[in-house]
């Protein structure tokens, strides 16, 4: 056993460890960069087009842009103690080092590895949803029915092809796919508001804050049918939940510290940027929409065709068929671009792992040679999602059906798991950011943006994860049965459980790889020497 292996794991704990051996590509991205990558991690036309429909038909009505409202007030608060810690911890690992290092290995890597499972989850609920939106595309184009699976897999080869070159490849792929659907978004919430509302005027109450808490009465106030049957009452706490689900991967801009030009000032601009940025432009854009189809279409729309509830608007205020073809067309590229996001996202969370534990140096903690990427990472990760989505295909009853198997199940089910996991990660994130400043005292904080906001942020986020199992059964809606759906708790608690077991293990059998668990930082200054 070597000198360093015999040190007390408590002697070296506190020490930040600096980057050794595998690096990933120092300077690659600037402001704009790390903010298109993030924000296509949120995807704003697959958040709109995806989640604004069953918030309307299935949780709080109307009410949506106000759940959109709320969740940026909590998104806000959290933020401001993240990004204080991103001033002072640049890592690829973001919420695994950030907890490392206000509340300590411990936790640090239950925290690390639920975040993994969660951003690897969210590529295959993306591929689901991208598979529907294309097979509903192609469809419409030109008649063809394709096989879903098929598509998904073309994704799946594809963003792993983009996950393995250099990073600047997808983030400007992801810059141009994003401006052109906030281009077309932002049309149409204007046309509407040229156009002075809808058929109930502006529907003022739709961004009111208590609207958000609301739950749409039975058949909508109107008598509405759904699929066949009157609309069944809805529950707020679904529509918030998907509210919340509309940001998820903003927080990802500290993933890509490490490849920025200047972490320490672009990391935090880029990510109060995307949160605030994100949450004027979710509850615009809903009001519109909402306001623009009118109360009781908005609804009707929402429970029975979700994307004509956008592209009917569009067509009717943009004028011509084609606004809907274009549409078509940016919802099937946002989905693949935020797929992409998670993907990059997952396969650094996976590098940061790989590169603390000495065995998986030469494969999960390598880099390529040329590109800097970490291209075996990224390959694993795409394995996964490749084996997930053949798994949703044939083990679901109608699976072979897109809406069924892509979209019901594989979208709607990994995003309940890793929604739920990623607000319990942010909600152990502000105890470190307290911890980190206020306990251990390692950098000066304030009471106000490093204690009181946080606090409020960490509740913030406990209060939506339990109402969402509290509603747990409704969310899952038509996938609500399968056994899949019975063990998304079991999964999410049962990972942090893993973490928690291997830390411990890690502890009695290598007290130095124990140490240096989530504490490889970005030295800029020797990084840039």
């Amino acid at each position: 056993m070597t000198t360093q292996e015999n040190l007390s794991a408590e002697a070296i704990e506190e020490a930040p460890v600096p980057r050794a051996g595998n690096t990933l590509k120092v300077g690659a991205v600037g402001l704009a960069g790390v903010l298109f990558m993030a924000v296509a991690n949120a995807a704003p036309i697959t958040a709109m087009t995806g989640n604004v429909p069953i918030a309307v038909a299935f949780g709080n009505g109307i009410g949506a842009p106000a759940g959109f409202l709320v969740a940026t007030v909590v998104l806000t608060l959290f933020s401001v103690g993240f990004v204080a810690m991103a001033r002072h911890i640049t890592t690829a690992g973001a919420f695994y080092g950030f907890v490392t290092h206000g509340l300590g290995q411990v936790w640090g890597m239950a925290t690390g590895l639920l975040a993994t499972v969660a951003y690897v989850v969210f590529e295959g609920s993306l591929i689901g949803i991208f598979s529907y939106f294309a097979h509903d595309a192609l469809d419409k184009w030109f008649g063809w029915d394709v096989n879903w699976l098929l598509l998904g897999a073309i994704g799946i080869v594809v963003i792993g092809l983009l996950g393995y070159f250099d990073i600047n490849i997808a983030a400007v792929f992801l810059g141009v796919m994003l401006i052109a659907e906030v281009i077309l978004l932002t049309a149409l919430a204007l046309s509407v508001l040229f156009h002075g509302g809808g058929p109930d005027g502006w529907l003022a109450t739709a961004v009111n804050p208590f609207s958000a808490f609301k739950d749409l009465p039975a058949g909508g106030g109107f008598d509405l049918q759904a699929a066949g049957a009157p609309l069944a009452a809805g529950t707020a706490a679904l529509g918030l939940f998907f509210a919340f689900w509309s940001w998820v991967g903003y927080e990802t801009t500290a993933v890509y510290g490490e490849e920025s030009r200047n972490p320490k000032r672009i990391v935090p601009r880029a990510t109060l940027i995307a949160v605030v940025g994100l949450g004027l432009f979710y509850t615009f854009v809903s009001w519109m929409v909402i306001a623009g189809d009118g109360r009781k279409d908005a609804v009707d729309l929402a429970a029975n065709d979700s994307i004509g509830m956008f592209t009917k608007l569009a067509e009717k205020n943009l004028g011509g068929s084609w606004v809907t073809y274009l549409y078509l067309f940016l919802i099937v590229s946002g989905s693949f671009a935020c797929a992409l996001a998670f993907h990059n996202a997952a396969s650094r969370y996976m590098f940061a792992f790989g590169r603390d534990i000495p065995a998986l140096h030469g494969s999960l903690g390598a880099t390529h040679a040329k590109h800097r990427s970490p291209h075996i990472a990224s390959l694993v990760q795409s394995i996964i999602t490749a084996v997930v989505t053949v798994g949703f295909y044939f083990l679901t009853v109608k699976g072979d059906d897109p809406y069924t198997g892509g979209y019901v199940y594989q979208y709607g089910l990994l995003a309940l798991v890793g929604t739920m996991a990623i607000l319990l990660v942010q909600s152990i994130t502000s105890v470190a950011v307290i911890w980190y400043f206020h306990v251990k005292k390692t950098h000066p904080g304030n009471l106000v943006t490093t204690g009181i906001i946080p606090a409020l942020g960490g509740i913030g986020m406990l209060y939506v994860v339990y109402l969402l199992f509290s509603n747990l059964e409704f969310a899952g809606g038509g996938a609500a049965g399968s056994p899949f759906f019975h063990a998304i708790p079991y999964l999410v608690f049962g990972t942090f459980a893993v973490g928690l077991v291997l830390v411990f293990v890690l502890k009695m059998r290598s007290p130095a790889t124990y140490a240096a668990i989530g504490r490889h930082v970005f030295d800029e200054a020797k990084e840039r020497e």
